[in-house]
């Protein structure tokens, strides 16, 4: 008989998983647990979870609770009889008595190489970072914060042009690829779970938009980091001088400035030193960093050139 699996997900990121564990004839999807719908747009209309959507077109009973330890939630779960439940970025702490409901546990597919980067952003800290490798990490899961004993890992190198898009669009995959390999040994007992290490543990906090904001009196290298981390969520801003109010510049695409484009010692971080259709170098502590896809406020994505061709900016005037 085909393993009774209940797969908990709520991004699009969760999505290849769950169309794995359909894709394979050893298992039964009997159930798919996301979050609510949430308002969005201007019209605040409700819209369905990515992995909703998925799980309607591939006939699969959703299930979509307040809060996961809602004792009628847990009741409908066990009805469901699964033999494990497979969780990718669900979004909420699962209780006790929620992990103790399938015979085989609760295996979570998580986007980093345990114990580095437990937590809600291990993709974007990992970059931040300039980790060399991450990967994804099948977690038998316990009540802790991503604590649980490692089944098994995959790794893959971090290139110097990731940004949080690719790496999340690659740890997708893996994650799919990896959890539909995994659980047939696991459940036969070929790989039992083992402790994660006590040394090397780091958490991946939650991000905001505030994370996002450039601040030019760091080196050239991390500010780069950071626009690759955040891109395209929150996303890396800075603001161009204006009147009445300074104007909100977001920053999408960057490159370090060559050695003949950096500053003097006199010139202070944040100081536009160029702009031109090459781009808007601006100054940092170390360094400098090349502007090449911006967004103003209100506007469009474009070019540095396109951008400046109505709104030039003067070489020496400073931005915040």
């Amino acid at each position: 008989m085909p393993l009774r699996i209940v797969f908990m997900g709520t991004p699009d990121i969760a999505c290849p998983t769950l169309q794995a564990l359909c894709n394979t004839p050893e298992f039964q999807v009997v159930g798919v647990v996301v979050q609510p719908d949430k308002p969005k747009g201007r019209d605040l209309k409700l819209q369905p979870p990515p992995v909703k959507e998925l799980a309607l077109r591939l006939g699969l009973p959703v299930l979509q609770p307040e809060r996961a330890r809602n004792e009628a939630f847990i009741a409908q779960l066990r009805e469901l009889r699964p033999d494990l439940i497979a969780v990718l970025a669900y979004g909420q702490i699962l209780p006790q008595a929620l992990l103790d409901i399938p015979t085989h546990g609760c295996l979570n597919v998580h986007t980093s190489l345990l114990p580095r980067w437990r937590g809600a952003a291990p993709i974007q800290w990992a970059i931040l970072e300039a980790d060399a490798e991450t990967g994804v990490t099948i977690m038998r899961m316990d009540a802790g914060l991503d604590t649980g004993g490692i089944v098994s890992t995959r790794s893959t190198p971090i290139a110097p042009d990731d940004n949080g898009q690719t790496l999340h669009d690659r740890l997708a995959v893996l994650g799919a690829e990896l959890l539909v390999q995994t659980i047939p040994r696991y459940v036969s007992g070929e790989l039992p779970p083992h402790p994660q290490p006590t040394e090397g543990v780091t958490y991946a906090r939650k991000l905001t938009k505030e994370d996002g904001r450039l601040d030019w009196s760091q080196p050239a290298s991390i500010l780069h980091n950071r626009l690759r981390a955040f891109t395209p969520w929150p996303g890396t801003f800075t603001f161009l001088p204006a009147q009445p109010k300074p104007l909100l510049l977001k920053v999408w695409r960057a490159e370090l400035a060559r050695a003949g484009d950096l500053q003097s010692p006199s010139t202070a971080p944040g100081q536009i030193l160029s702009a031109d259709k090459t781009g808007i170098v601006i100054a940092c502590r170390e360094g400098a960093l090349r502007l090449l896809e911006v967004q103003k406020e209100g506007s469009r994505r474009m070019t540095a050139a396109e951008f400046l061709a109505g709104h030039p900016l003067t070489p020496g005037a400073s931005l915040g």
